[in-house]
């Protein structure tokens, strides 16, 4: 499967009519399922179904089943791989990790309302509940001390760095970036995908196979806005500092603010806004 797609358009200007060829980013539904229990009596759920471009499905599925605090390690799994429901659906479509035989699941959490989709809305009174249950369960993190200090002009170098490594979005302009940095900017890895959430979620998950977690020393910059997930999910992955180009929520503020996490917002045209944690940006001793 292709994150990619050709399509013909008819590009209209005040010139001229042109039919011609285009590229469109993919989105496509994927659904995770759980399989858990014993040997002798497996059970499967189906945990979400999100919107995505296809591509590192495997760690999109295990950062959401990390994130979500429905496992701690990836040493829980026996197996991920894409399964078939009976030829009704594209083999690719469909992820399922088994989890091993010693392994609890905490049912409550898969019977909450996941609200996994790529416009990222939540509504209803059972979403609401999942957020205030997820709440409940972040305040029983306890987030890696750590030192961390970066600079104004190291902020401001971030999307000239995503742009040199962002290549669908160079081709499609359609999609969201997620991408990981270290103390001397350094760009550690990139996931894109339509979804916000999801690209986080491909980091995260990436983190998680390569025994990479926790995140306390990294930095994480997204091209999208800051809504309450994405700062949920960087707490579970231990993530300190949280860069955006666009607005942040009053939640994800609240949030972020609450757990200690530096929140920026903003960045464009070498300006930003510091929402929380200011006191880990140097604005006096530039460096970088």
């Amino acid at each position: 499967m292709y994150a990619i797609s050709p399509v013909n358009i008819l590009k209209v200007s005040l010139e001229v009519f042109e039919e011609k060829s285009d590229l469109v980013v993919v989105e496509e539904p994927l659904e995770i399922r759980l399989g858990y229990g014993s040997m002798d009596n497996r059970q499967q759920r189906s945990v979400s179904v999100t919107m995505r471009t296809p591509t590192h499905d495997f760690e999109l599925a295990m950062g959401f089943l990390y994130s979500e605090g429905i496992i701690t390690s990836y040493s829980q799994a026996m197996s991920v791989k894409y399964c078939v429901d009976a030829g009704k659906q594209a083999t690719e479509n469909i992820v399922r990790v088994e989890l091993k035989p010693e392994i609890s699941v905490n049912l409550q959490l898969l019977q909450r309302n996941f609200y996994a989709t790529s416009s990222c809305g939540v509504c209803g009174k059972a979403s609401m509940e999942a957020i205030d249950n997820m709440i409940c369960h972040l305040t029983k993190q306890k987030p890696e001390q750590n030192t961390l200090r970066i600079s104004r002009d190291y902020i401001f170098n971030l999307p000239k760095i995503l742009a040199q490594y962002q290549k669908v979005f160079e081709y499609t302009g359609g999609l969201h970036a997620a991408a990981l940095f270290d103390a001397e900017g350094k760009i550690i890895l990139l996931r894109e995908d339509i979804g916000r959430h999801n690209a986080l979620d491909k980091i995260i998950g990436n983190a998680l196979m390569q025994d990479l977690l926790p995140l306390h020393n990294k930095i994480l910059l997204m091209s999208s806005r800051a809504s309450f997930e994405l700062i949920q999910k960087a707490i579970m992955a231990n993530i300190s500092v949280i860069v955006t180009m666009g607005a942040p929520s009053s939640l994800a503020i609240q949030t972020a603010e609450q757990f200690g996490i530096t929140l920026i917002g903003f960045l464009r045209n070498k300006t930003f806004n510091i929402y929380t944690g200011k006191d880990r940006i140097l604005l006096e001793n530039n460096f970088f």
